[in-house]
């Protein structure tokens, strides 16, 4: 189709700039809140999507991997002016928060000796570990309903925190019982429902009506199209890279591993960092058990997905192996790997998969899948939380390894008090009073500060 075959053709350039640029700038707070500022300002203010189409849009992309705000700003722009329409809702979604994640990765990177630079990290770590917490009750409240769900959260909690089993093979275990328990018990396993667009008394829509979607026909020849230019898109830069500089460049690490990262972010960003942790620490090397948690509580207080966190370690690694290149340069290039293997097939996945959206909506096998997979999250993010507090609060955590598996011990005599306090207190503020987590963070780092700068 033409771009002014599209139902938001009309829309002025400068309107649709504004509404997309609004959106970005206040994209905070997480999946839910970045859809509430969506809705307000598509929805409601300027009445360009209906409230039954936006919630179709919506229960598509939960189905994905991947950060599914990011995703459905991407379809909606999609819906309203095509592919290019897709492009630039999907890319000012990411944008602001790349911005903002590389500038605190350099500070990170090259100032992080300076005293209020440590303080500043060292408060906004020891509050991510409440708002991990908190992460691990909201993801449970919508699976955790029966005893099945609960023995996949604690076996996944076991497998990947004792016997370090790979986040793929989760991921692949729970999806297969999911299937299997979609035929054998599925009032067990089909937990996760979308949003009821039935229920919806949509007003009219000017630009999209409630009827079926005709845009972008579904067939075979189109799908074609648009996976090959997808897959171009993200393995090409990848084996250009390998054929400039080699198969066992840092380069070349970044962007194999966080392409299949990209793939595995089914239930939340937060699912595919204990992953992301464990390899970059443990594997690569790339980082310190403490400065993943300082990369999360960057994703946390910038704008944009959660799933952004990547972009720090994709930057830190580089940073500290930057071969010919200087350890800016390297660092920045890594984070512009790493970003670009993210979202690419988050992207592929609305050109794609958009116009197929009535046939795959509804299916029940795909959400007990989702379900199961989404329960086994659980036990993976209560392991990163718990990961996070042993590297975060004590300054020394040994290993004791054996029977396939390991246990951590920490030394308790080197407990950091401060961070302590500050953990509790985030957790009473997210907990008991409902503070808003970027709020929450925010103080965390003022009083890192301040304890850095006046008391340590």
């Amino acid at each position: 189709m033409h771009d002014d075959a599209w139902p938001g053709a009309t829309i002025s350039r400068a309107d649709w700039v504004a509404a997309w640029t609004t959106v970005a700038a206040n994209s905070f707070g997480g999946p839910a809140g970045q859809i509430a500022v969506m809705h307000d300002e598509i929805v409601v203010r300027r009445k360009w999507i209906g409230e039954r189409r936006f919630l179709h849009a919506l229960n598509y992309c939960m189905l994905l991997p991947g950060p599914e705000a990011q995703q459905l700003a991407t379809y909606l722009g999609w819906l309203l002016r095509g592919p290019r329409g897709g492009l630039f809702a999907g890319a000012m979604f990411i944008l602001p928060g790349f911005l903002s994640i590389m500038a605190l990765s350099i500070l990170f990177a090259a100032y992080g000796d300076l005293t209020w630079v440590t303080g500043l990290f060292f408060g906004i770590s020891a509050a991510v570990i409440a708002v991990v917490a908190s992460a691990v009750l909201r993801i449970g409240r919508r699976v955790i309903r029966n005893v099945p769900m609960f023995a996949i959260a604690a076996a996944s909690f076991l497998g990947i925190f004792v016997f370090e089993v790979p986040f793929p093979l989760i991921v692949a275990v729970a999806a297969a019982i999911g299937l299997l328990g979609s035929r054998l018990a599925p009032a067990s396993f089909n937990l996760i429902q979308g949003h009821d667009e039935s229920a919806v008394e949509d007003d009219p829509d000017v630009l999209v009506g409630d009827g079926a979607l005709t845009l972008g026909r579904p067939s075979l020849p189109r799908a074609v199209r648009v996976l090959g230019t997808g897959l171009v898109l993200w393995f090409g830069p990848v084996l250009l890279l390998v054929g400039a500089v080699g198969g066992s460049s840092v380069f070349v690490d970044v962007a194999w591993f966080f392409s299949t990262a990209a793939v595995l972010t089914f239930g939340g960003a937060y699912s595919v960092l204990a992953y992301i942790s464990q390899e970059a620490v443990n594997t690569f090397g790339w980082l310190e058990p403490g400065e993943m948690i300082s990369g999360l509580g960057m994703a946390e207080t910038t704008p944009g997905p959660l799933i952004q966190v990547v972009q720090f370690v994709g930057f830190m690694g580089p940073y500290r192996s930057p071969g010919s290149l200087s350890p800016l340069q390297a660092g920045m290039a890594g984070a512009v790997i790493a970003t670009w293997v993210t979202f690419v097939p988050s992207f592929l996945w609305i050109f794609l998969g958009a116009p197929f959206i009535e046939h795959l909506r509804g299916r029940p096998a795909l959400t007990s899948a989702l379900s199961t997979v989404t329960a086994a999250v659980v036990g993976v993010v209560l392991n990163l939380a718990i990961w996070f507090a042993l590297f975060t609060l004590f300054d020394t955590v040994d290993e004791r390894r054996g029977y396939g598996g390991v246990l951590y011990q920490p030394e308790l005599a080197s407990l950091n008090v401060a961070g302590l306090a500050i953990a509790v207190a985030s957790a009473v503020a997210v907990f008991r009073f409902r503070v808003p987590t970027l709020r929450v963070v925010l103080a965390a780092a003022a009083v890192g500060v301040i304890h850095q700068l006046f008391v340590a």
